[in-house]
Formats: C-alpha cells, structure tokens, sequence
C-alpha cells in the first residue's frame, strides 16, 4: 500500500470522558449506534426522571463512538452534529480526533475497506467479545499525508454517495417484491388465481376434491373415527366456522376453523430440560423455535436427544407431514413444513398441527394460506398481548381457514409456485445489481489506496 506510514489508532485518536450528572427536570437526547457500521442515530429524547443510571457521559459531533459490546458487529461510528450534546452509558467509549492528523472522512474510508472491523474480530473468540478502549487505540492504520488522504476520501465519498442511491432504490425494489408476493398470495386464497379452473371444474357434489362442503364433512366423520379409535384425544366439536370475516370467496369453498381440519398439540407434562444434553449432536433431532421459518424447516441449528430420551417425548414425536408453529417467544406465528422420512420431536416451544385426514389437505396451501395478509391477521388477532406474547392450543385451533376444494388447493398451490419463480428471479438481479455496486465500491477503494 504505497509508502503510507502505519501509525497506531493512538497517535490520532484520544479517549475522552465526559461525565455528567443527570438532572431529573431536563431533556436528554439518548444515542443508538447503529451495528453493521451504519451510523449512529438518535434513539429517543428523555426527561432525566427516566433515565435511571444518572452518570452518563456526553458526546461531541465529531467524537468517534464505539460500543463496548457490539463493536464486533460494527457499532461504532462519528457522532453527527444533529446529536451534539447527547448522552450515552459507561459501555459506550468516546474518542476525540486530531485533525491535524487525520481528517474525518478518510477514517470514513477506512472503516468501509475493512481496516478496522478486521482487526476488532481478531480479538476474542465468541461472539460476546467486548473490547476496551485501550485495545482499539492499539489497532493499527495506514496514515498518508491530509493532501492524500483528502483524495482518497474525495473519490470514496462520490462512489459512496452513488451507491447510497442506489441502496435507496434496491429497497424500494424490495418493497415493491415484498407487496407483490402479498398481493399473490392474497388473490390466491380469494380464488382469483384460478377463476379460469373453476369455469373448467364447476362444483360436484358430496365429491371432496370439487366440493368444499363434502371435503370438511368427510374431514369430520375422519376426525369422530379417530376419537372413537382413541387415535387423537380431543373431543371438542366440529363444526363449520361462523365468522365475521368479509373476504369474498367463491361458492363451493368454506371458511373453517383449524380443529377442524388438523389435531394441534405440543408437548406438556414433562421437565424437558431436566433431560436434554445440550449438544449438536446425537441420535433424534428436535426442532426448536429457531428452526422453525416460513415456509422451510431450518436444518442448520437443529438441537439432539439421545433415544431413552425420546421415549419420554412420544406424545409430540413427528412422524408424518405437518405443520409446525412457534406459539411463544421470538418468532412466535412461525409456521414450517415438516415433511422428513425419519421420526423428528418437538422442543416446548413448537406446536404441531397433523392434518385429520392427509388425504384431503394440502399443507403447502395452508402455509401460503397463514402467509396471507388475511392469515397474518387472523394468526395477529389470536396472539394473547401479554408480557410474553404467545399463542395457546386453543387460540391455534380457534384459527379461520379459508378451504378450497381439494382439487383447487394441489392448483392454487402449483400456480401460487409458478408466480413466485417469477418474483424469485427478479428479487435475484435486484440482489445481483446491489452485489455489483458494492464490488465496484471496493474496486475503487482498492485503486484509491494503491495509487
């Protein structure tokens, strides 16, 4: 890198502590440094009663803040002029610039190249690493003269601005993406989508693929069989929905509510973590909250449990295709499909939802169904607002459906698919044009620092 003189963070940056003592009658403005090396932005404004720790230090615009915590995950940053004078806790470390030294935005141009989130990760082997102040005045920069290093920022800042644009653009893009995938899953379970189908295939009935009302009634004289076969516990009645909804279907589909076409249950009565060997792995995967996404079953994170163990987890033991959903904690409404040949179990945390008759749903349609602006809301209107949100058995089961006939739901689900191959495609070169702008980006750094 030329004949730059690598100098030491210290030789331009000193560590700065401004204490105060917060008064309970005036207004603070409270900073968020942002992590990914985005900035840093005000967070909220409070009277000093609120604040509860009252020795606080205070930034200066231009002060270069660093968290103590997550400046492995790039939270760090100059403070802007907007919050001079605001205030931030001891896990916050301040450092003031020598700008006979070093200007502002060359430092700007450092952080983008890597330079300094390189030497940060080096330190430490967890990802709870913190650091100290004195460890990031020891991380090392290649210092040039303020004639060359005004070039270097001059360049970085016309491509940074450029790609910053474009940013603004790929995330009205992805917006737009996100809005056309509602408005597909939308008109599907409204049966726009195959309008045309239904001309073709006009009702039958009592037949369940053509006929919606004959699918839940077969689905029901299935369900009291299995109640009688003491094949599932639930003796709740079933019946078809009465709601309030005002989505507008076509004739030969119902609305339904979900213990109507699936037997919902988790595991209970039973000290699981009394049992579980925290380790990644073992003999018998078992899904847990993180694993469960839309759509898929994350494989990647999956918890293991030894056989004698998985006896004693029968009741939630998986063993067919179902649905699973997260009814507490982060992620809570989640839904994924489980479709794996081998026999998988359920962390406390995840339900399962087991169709009554297999042969009359298709899971995939009652996913992208959940996924619906009009799924969302129902699954949002039966989370309980408590201090942990969740969802019970019963609230899961008090869910409304939207049910097709059979037939149309294998249709819905394939043309539902087609579309998004489409939507996938396009979200794909938006993701490509944002990549190349960014390999450009470094492209021009690189030049920036060898010339």
């Amino acid at each position: 890198m030329n004949n730059w003189e690598t100098v030491k963070l210290k030789e331009v940056f000193k560590h700065k502590k401004r204490n105060i003592l917060i008064n309970d009658t005036e207004e603070y403005k409270l900073c968020r440094v942002q992590v990914r090396r985005k900035g840093v932005l005000l967070r909220e404004k409070q009277k000093g009663k609120s604040i509860k720790t009252k020795k606080q230090q205070v930034c200066k615009a231009g002060d270069f803040i660093v968290a103590e915590m997550d400046a492995k995950f790039g939270g760090y940053g100059f403070i802007p002029a907007e919050l001079d004078g605001a205030i931030v806790s001891s896990h916050y470390y301040l450092f003031e610039l020598d700008k006979s030294k070093m200007i502002e935005e060359y430092f700007q141009t450092l952080i983008n190249t890597d330079f300094i989130q390189n030497q940060i990760e080096a330190k430490g082997s967890t990802n709870y690493s913190s650091i100290r102040a004195w460890e990031f005045l020891e991380y090392n920069i290649p210092l040039p003269s303020l004639k060359v290093q005004k070039k270097i920022a001059h360049r970085f800042m016309m491509f940074f601005n450029f790609k910053s644009e474009l940013g603004k653009d790929t995330n009205k893009q992805m917006e737009i993406i996100k809005k056309l995938r509602q408005s597909i899953l939308q008109e599907a379970i409204e049966g726009k989508l195959t309008f045309d189908w239904r001309k073709e295939n006009p009702v039958r009935k009592g037949d369940p693929d053509y006929d919606a009302e004959a699918l839940l009634m077969a689905v029901a004289k299935h369900k009291e069989k299995s109640i009688k076969d003491k094949t599932i516990k639930d003796g709740t009645q079933t019946s078809v929905s009465k709601t309030n909804r005002t989505t507008k279907i076509p004739k030969n589909w119902k609305y339904c509510k979900g213990n109507n076409i699936f037997f919902v249950t988790k595991l209970a009565g039973f000290e699981y973590t009394k049992y579980i060997n925290l380790k990644e792995s073992g003999e018998i995967p078992v899904v847990r909250a993180q694993n469960v996404k839309p759509l898929v079953l994350d494989k990647t994170n999956l918890l293991y449990i030894d056989k004698s163990v998985s006896l004693l987890l029968e009741r939630c033991a998986l063993t067919k295709p179902c649905l699973l959903v997260t009814f507490i904690g982060a992620g809570i409404g989640d839904v994924a499909l489980f479709s794996e040949k081998e026999r998988w179990h359920l962390a406390p945390n995840v339900a399962k939802m087991e169709p009554l008759d297999e042969q009359f749903v298709n899971l995939k349609y009652m996913i992208y169904f959940l996924l619906s602006s009009d799924g969302q809301k129902e699954m949002l209107k039966h989370i309980k607002a408590t201090a942990q949100p969740s969802l019970s058995m019963g609230t899961i089961r008090d869910i409304d459906y939207i049910i097709p006939p059979k037939a149309e739901q294998d249709i819905i689900v394939e043309r539902i698919e087609r579309l998004m191959d489409g939507v996938n495609m396009i979200q794909r070169e938006v993701i490509q044009r944002q990549e190349q702008s960014n390999l450009l980006i470094n492209a021009v750094l690189k030049e920036a620092f060898n010339n």
